[in-house]
């Protein structure tokens, strides 16, 4: 073992966190972080993944503990580092996903002199952070460390960031800190519970996330809690991970469409929450209610973030002696015909190319609508959503999904305006050689936010439209991916999609189709 007094505080936070099982560290490292990426090329404990973007590292972060269920550490360079990866950290958040973010700042002494690059690091990891310190010594790194790993890893996940003033990183004195329990989840309320199992009946919502959807066994569980009463499941519209697929439970989603969502719920006339919160709508609208269930539904917490969600789902079954039941699986939709890609046969032909095990990224906001409602019945599979909102998600999820699940297949559901926003992240697929196929839907605009002008009452012009068009010129994404070598191919045609998609899932490797609509 390396003896603590050669050894500096850098090389002391790496083999610290390895200990405590860290695994994968996601990079964007500059000058104040010289002294980490020594010691984890001297060390040879984690293995350490370049992104060109801070924006791909922490979506890769998220991707691989929302599939590893454990928490990476990124390492990104100063405030601005920090600000750029701060977008999919506010999705990571949200997620409540575990993650330890390493941010290196200027050496102590340097501070004063308000360098270039000198901000207020505290004050921007505090925005997208549960837990956030700055280490003060050589000596107490590694524990500080530490202590960010158990926080990130309590119940539910958190972000956790630890700032590292560079001569903290290079000074001697380094001192190995073993590793610390995380918190576990706070117990149910007894009390609660008999007004859960009160409130059981049709006129139900059992709006449930978190860790219940990650668990097959638990959505089985309310497959049989619903039967038996008559409630009705369902999961919010952002959640970080869902098992879905032949034998397990098909749990829709509530719609993004404030609309659709409005009619979806109006019926509740009670809702129990199991890890999840009072639906809301993602912007205000005229004439439109924020909270989406009708006023008079009386709303039960039944298991807060905090609490053990699948503890909840077996308290409720054993109060009324359900069993867990195997629903019936929906037919798998057939290969479609030659024809253009409109939404029906664009999600046929995606559907019925998914294999077992397939790990759906789904960023596809307005295009393939049905692919969801097609998968209830295709081969077991997970499926994860946008969290937080902020766009330019799905290629960095997709990175840290595969490198958690090597052995699995990622399937990239990618709406073209998203994509632009973390495009890099295409070329440390390549570089690492993911087993990510890439399904870009070409419809060559921003048109959610077309829609959603629509929504506040626009009537809009030639102007307006011109903001959210992505043409003139037109983006060509199969050179983008080649250019950051990552083989590609054009179609038009659904039949042709279902061909070269079926292929390219199970060849190694990455690939990026783009589907023009």
């Amino acid at each position: 073992m390396t003896d603590d007094r050669k050894m500096n505080g850098a090389e002391s936070l790496v083999r610290s966190l390895s200990m405590g099982g860290v695994e994968v560290c996601f990079a964007n490292p500059g000058t104040s972080e010289m002294q980490f990426v020594d010691a984890l090329d001297r060390t040879r404990l984690m293995r350490c993944v370049l992104g060109l973007f801070e924006g791909v590292v922490s979506g890769a972060a998220d991707g691989y503990a929302r599939m590893a269920g454990k928490p990476a550490v990124t390492l990104l360079h100063l405030a601005p580092g920090l600000a750029n990866a701060g977008a999919n950290l506010h999705n990571a958040r949200k997620a409540r996903v575990p993650m330890l973010n390493l941010v290196g700042n200027h050496a102590l002494r340097h501070l004063r002199y308000d360098a270039p690059l000198t901000a207020d690091v505290e004050g921007a990891a505090a925005v997208f952070s549960d837990w956030v310190r700055t280490a003060e010594t050589a000596g107490t790194i590694a524990r500080d460390a530490i202590e960010g790993l158990a926080a990130a890893k309590g119940h539910p996940g958190r972000i956790a960031t630890l700032i590292a003033p560079a001569d903290i990183g290079w000074d001697e004195g380094g001192r190995i800190s073993p590793p610390l329990p995380p918190q576990g989840p706070q117990p149910l309320d007894p009390q609660v519970i008999r007004s859960a199992v009160s409130a059981l009946g049709p006129g139900t919502l059992i709006l449930c996330g978190g860790t219940v959807l990650e668990d097959p066994d638990a959505t089985r569980l309310l497959a049989g809690i619903a039967r038996q009463t008559g409630a009705q499941l369902m999961a919010p519209n952002s959640t970080r991970r869902i098992e879905r697929g032949a034998g397990r439970a098909d749990i829709p989603r509530i719609p993004y469409p404030i609309d659709m969502a409005l009619g979806r719920l109006s019926g509740f006339r009670r809702a129990i929450l199991i890890e999840a919160q009072a639906p809301v709508a993602f912007f205000a609208y005229p004439d439109r209610p924020s909270l989406l269930l009708p006023q008079a539904c009386e709303v039960i917490q039944l298991a807060g973030f905090d609490q053990d969600g699948r503890a909840a789902v077996e308290a409720l079954a054993d109060a009324i002696g359900a069993r867990a039941i195997r629903p019936k699986d929906a037919p798998r939709p057939e290969a479609p015909q030659a024809g253009p890609l409109s939404d029906g046969p664009l999600s046929a032909a995606i559907a019925s190319a998914l294999p077992e095990g397939a790990i759906i990224v789904d960023e596809s906001l307005t295009s393939g609508g049905e692919v969801e409602g097609l998968t209830a019945g295709a081969p077991p599979h997970s499926w994860l959503a946008l969290t937080g909102g902020a766009i330019g998600i799905g290629p960095p999820l997709s990175i840290g999904a595969a490198i958690a699940c090597p052995d699995r297949p990622v399937v990239a559901l990618q709406a073209d305006g998203s994509a632009m926003y973390t495009i890099q992240a295409l070329w440390t697929q390549a570089r690492e050689q993911l087993n990510i196929t890439t399904v870009i839907f070409a419809n060559k605009s921003y048109d959610l936010l077309k829609q959603e002008l629509f929504n506040v009452g626009a009537n809009p012009g030639p102007d307006a439209l011109n903001m959210l068009d992505l043409r003139r010129p037109d983006l060509d994404f199969v050179a983008l991916a080649r250019g950051m070598g990552v083989p590609a191919a054009r179609v038009e045609c659904a039949a042709e999609l279902h061909r070269i998609l079926s292929a390219a899932i199970h060849e190694p490797g990455p690939f990026l189709i783009e589907a023009v609509l």
